[in-house]
């Protein structure tokens, strides 16, 4: 019997992961339509991929969008980008918590997250004190599937240059030698990708929190 396909939801596909799960959905054989949701146009062009440019402060009216089988929520945004701590978390947090919503509504049955290492809603940096509070949030709702990944540094090229990325690739690898030190190592876009696309055809637990070291063994 030949397995259903399946239809996937990309939200962040012109960052560094997402993008990269969109090229690598096109030649999935366990997906045969891919809807993109961005803010702003993706240069992709696949029969497979439907793309749909919206305002996600709106992200509500677009609830017909977040129909289908997988979702990979790959959006985020630096501190510099957005203009401050109270910007970053309305992309990192609230757009994302939004989007997890509306699919789980439509009755959506695997979600995908990426996160950080070290992600808390205890922890005293902003930034993981919301990728934390957005696991949370996540894992309230009644997804079939709940994958949620947290990566280290992450290496690729981006759109934007980030100065602290630039350096801390040169850096890492280095301070990663060290003992106990190994599972913060930098790992690129597109692994993280890669591994994203191998889990969501075969989803096996409610849920699943898996740090580097977990989804790429030393």
């Amino acid at each position: 019997m030949t397995p259903l396909k399946k239809t996937a939801i990309v939200i962040g596909a012109t960052g560094l992961i997402g993008s990269n799960v969109v090229e690598l959905l096109v030649e999935a054989e366990h997906v045969d339509r891919i809807v993109v949701i961005t803010r702003r146009p993706i240069n992709f062009a696949s029969e497979k991929i439907e793309s749909h440019v919206i305002d996600f402060n709106e992200l509500s009216r677009s609830s017909h969008l977040f129909v289908g089988d997988i979702l990979f929520s790959c959006l985020g945004t630096t501190r510099k980008q957005a203009g401050s701590i109270a910007a970053q978390r309305i992309v990192d947090l609230e757009y994302q918590y939004t989007a997890a919503r509306l699919a789980c509504a439509q009755g959506l049955s695997h979600y995908l997250l990426v996160s950080s290492s070290n992600a808390s809603e205890d922890s005293l940096s902003a930034y993981l004190k919301m990728k934390g509070e957005l696991e949370a949030k996540v894992q309230a709702l009644d997804f079939k599937y709940t994958t949620i990944i947290q990566p280290s540094l992450l290496l690729g090229e981006r759109d934007d240059f980030r100065l602290a990325e630039s350096l801390g690739s040169k850096v890492f690898p280095l301070l990663c030698r060290l003992p106990g030190l190994r599972r913060y190592r930098p790992i690129s876009g597109k692994q993280v990708a890669e591994k994203m696309i191998e889990l969501s055809e075969t989803p096996s637990a409610k849920l699943d929190i898996l740090s580097l070291d977990q989804v790429f063994p030393s």
